[in-house]
C-alpha cells in the first residue's frame, strides 16, 4: 500500500509539472527626476524603482488554461507602490474555423491592443524603464495593462501574411493613487471606471519584418465626490484612437505610435461644468544592435493636452497663470543602453530630456506647479534578473 501512494504520489507530482509552468523576474534601479516631481521629490536619487513578479499557466485541458501573475511594484510617487494581481484570467482556444484560430480571456484579463500593452509589465521587455508618456501615461499603468472583464484575439495565417483581431470590454479597479492621477491628492472621493470597450487590428506580411495595427477605446470614468471636498460628483468620457508601427532589420529595428485623444469632462469643478478637448501626440523609437549582448536606443515623444492649444497659452489664461503654459504640452528626447551581462541577467540605462508638464502631473487639474520646471531631466539604471 505504501509503494502503491508513493507511486500516485509521483504520478500526480508529474501530472501537474507536466501541466503548469511559472516565471519570475527581479528588478531593482536607481533614479532621479531633476527639477520635477514625475518620479521622485526634491531632486533626490532613489531605489524606488523596484520590481518583482511570478507568473504562472495551468494547462487544464488542451484548450483551456488558468495564466495569472501578482507583482510588487515601486516605481516612486508615479502610482501605488504595493503588491497586485496584474491579472488571471481563463485562457479557452475554440475550434479552429477557416483558418482562424481564436483564444477568448475570461477575468482579469491583458489588454492586448497596443503595441506594447501586454508586455510594459515585465521590465526585461520594455525598451525604457519610462516608456513613451503620451501612449504610455505611468498614472494609468494599471487601468491600462488589463481589465476585470472578456477578450476575444483572433488571427488568421496564410501564404498572404497574419491577421490578428483583438476585442474586449470590461471595466478595471482604480486604486487611490490612480484617483491621484485624475484629479491630484487633495481629491478625497472615489473614481470609477464604468467601462473600457476596445478593438484592434494588425497585420503582419509573410516577409514578418514589419507590423502595422489601428486600435480603438471608448472608455467612460465617474467620480463620486466626498461630503467634506470642494469636488463634486462628475464623469470622464474618453475615446481614443491609435496608430501602430514596429520594423524590423538585422541590426536595427524602429517602432512608434500615434494617438489621438477625445476627452469631455462634466461636473467635477462645478455641478454645471463641462469641457471637451482633444490631446494628440506620438513617439518614435529606434535600437541598434551592436553585437549581441550590447544596444543603443533614441527616442522621441510628444504630446499635446489640447490640439487647439499646443503651446498652452489657453489653459495659462483659463487659470489666471495659476498653470504655466508648459502644462500643455510636453516634448522628450530619451538616450540609452542595454547589457546582457550573463543569460538572464541585463543591466540597462537611460536618460530624458523632458520640455513641459503635461504628463508629469494629474489628468484634470495639474499639480505641483511650482515643483516642476519648463525644462527638467530623468535618468534611471535598472539591473534585471529572470528565470
Amino acid at each position: 500500500m505504501k509503494r502503491l501512494m508513493l507511486l500516485l504520489g509521483l504520478l500526480s507530482q508529474q501530472v501537474f509539472a507536466d501541466t503548469f509552468s511559472w516565471h519570475g523576474y527581479v528588478s531593482q534601479g536607481l533614479t532621479q527626476s531633476v527639477d520635477s516631481n514625475f518620479i521622485t521629490d526634491n531632486n533626490d536619487i532613489t531605489g524606488e524603482l523596484t520590481e518583482l513578479g511570478l507568473n504562472g499557466r495551468w494547462q487544464i485541458k488542451p484548450s483551456l488554461a488558468l495564466v495569472g501573475q501578482v507583482n510588487y511594484l515601486d516605481g516612486g510617487n508615479r502610482y501605488k507602490s504595493a503588491t497586485r494581481l496584474d491579472y488571471l484570467f481563463l485562457d479557452w482556444q475554440m475550434p479552429e474555423m477557416g483558418q482562424w484560430r481564436s483564444h477568448i480571456h475570461l477575468g482579469r484579463f491583458k489588454n492586448r491592443h497596443w503595441l506594447v500593452s501586454a508586455t510594459r509589465d515585465v521590465p526585461m521587455t520594455r525598451s525604457t524603464a519610462i516608456l513613451p508618456q503620451s501612449v504610455y501615461f505611468d498614472g494609468f499603468r494599471d487601468i491600462a495593462l488589463g481589465s476585470d472583464g472578456v477578450l476575444v484575439q483572433s488571427t488568421h495565417t496564410d501564404d498572404n501574411g497574419i491577421w490578428e483581431l483583438n476585442w474586449s470590454i470590461g471595466e478595471a479597479p482604480i486604486n487611490q493613487g490612480e484617483t491621484g492621477a485624475f484629479l491630484g491628492q487633495d481629491a478625497k472621493g472615489e473614481v470609477e471606471q464604468e467601462y473600457v470597450h476596445q478593438a484592434s487590428v494588425y497585420y503582419q506580411p509573410p516577409s514578418m519584418d514589419w507590423r502595422l495595427g489601428v486600435s480603438w477605446l471608448d472608455s467612460e470614468f465617474s467620480y463620486n465626490a466626498a461630503p467634506e471636498e470642494f469636488f463634486v460628483n462628475g464623469k470622464s468620457q474618453i475615446e481614443r484612437l491609435m496608430l501602430s508601427g514596429i520594423y524590423f532589420a538585422e541590426s536595427w529595428e524602429l517602432s512608434g505610435e500615434l494617438v489621438r485623444e477625445d476627452r469631455t469632462d462634466t461636473g467635477v469643478y462645478a455641478p454645471q461644468f463641462s469641457n471637451r478637448q482633444v490631446g494628440q501626440g506620438g513617439y518614435v523609437q529606434v535600437r541598434y544592435l551592436l553585437n549581441s549582448k550590447v544596444s543603443l536606443l533614441a527616442s522621441y515623444d510628444t504630446y499635446e493636452l489640447n490640439k487647439d492649444d499646443p503651446d498652452g497659452r489657453l489653459l495659462e489664461a483659463a487659470s489666471g497663470g495659476l498653470i504655466p503654459s508648459y502644462y500643455g504640452y510636453q516634448d522628450t528626447v530619451a538616450m540609452g543602453v542595454r547589457w546582457d551581462l550573463a543569460p538572464s541577467w541585463r543591466l540597462q540605462a537611460e536618460h530624458n530630456w523632458v520640455n513641459g508638464a503635461a504628463r508629469s502631473t494629474a489628468l484634470l487639474i495639474p499639480q505641483q506647479v511650482a515643483l516642476t520646471q519648463k525644462h527638467w531631466r530623468m535618468w534611471a539604471v535598472q539591473l534585471m534578473y529572470w528565470f
